[in-house]
């Protein structure tokens, strides 16, 4: 549906002016999208794009955030740290690798059990892999919410948590063993789709 159907689109200003407010049923991501997208791209901390509805291009489909970051290695425990290297010549592991953040990521409501989540993960999966694609990006990374829903998603999607435990991730993250992690850190190796 989204690349026969819909219009990629930058989420701007004009946008926001033009179509109707954004709603995935999650306050936090509404929240985002409506008030503080603009921010993080004037910022350059983030871009976030959208589809849009063909028929009605008012009507917001989808919508995602994206910025650089990477996965640092030399900071995971040993067997985290083979599991992201194994698909990596020897010769070219390094410390740190270049990943792409999805920082924020919904599907409009009105849209749901229609399987425009994948068609989305496909498509921004297929982004970074392209030929046209400006830069090098070997991963996808994630804070996915910490709940059924959002890992079990990334999860069909081909993501792996970055550490096995939580108490894994709390150390690394420096937060004693009985914080509560409200997102969990995944990612997804680009390096599948080119073979």
């Amino acid at each position: 549906m989204l690349l026969d159907e819909c219009t990629l689109k930058p989420y701007g200003e004009e946008l926001l002016h033009q179509c109707e407010p954004f709603d995935c049923g999650d306050g936090d991501l509404n929240d985002f999208f409506e008030n503080d997208s603009l921010h993080y791209s004037r910022n350059l901390m983030g871009k976030s794009y959208c589809f849009t509805l063909d028929a009605d291009p008012r009507m917001i489909v989808c919508a995602f955030t994206v910025s650089n970051d990477s996965i640092k290695v030399s900071d995971l425990p040993n067997a985290r740290k083979k599991k992201v290297n194994q698909q990596i010549p020897r010769e070219k592991q390094f410390r740190s690798y270049p990943s792409v953040l999805i920082g924020r990521l919904g599907v409009n409501s009105a849209f749901r059990g229609k399987g425009i989540g994948h068609e989305l993960m496909d498509f921004i999966k297929s982004w970074f892999v392209d030929e046209g694609n400006k830069t090098g990006c070997r991963f996808i990374v994630v804070d996915a919410y910490n709940n059924n829903g959002a890992l079990g998603y990334y999860e069909r999607e081909g993501f792996g948590f970055l550490f096995s435990t939580e108490d894994q991730e709390k150390e690394y993250l420096d937060y004693t063993r009985d914080h509560q992690l409200h997102t969990r850190l995944m990612y997804f190796d680009l390096i599948v789709l080119t073979s």
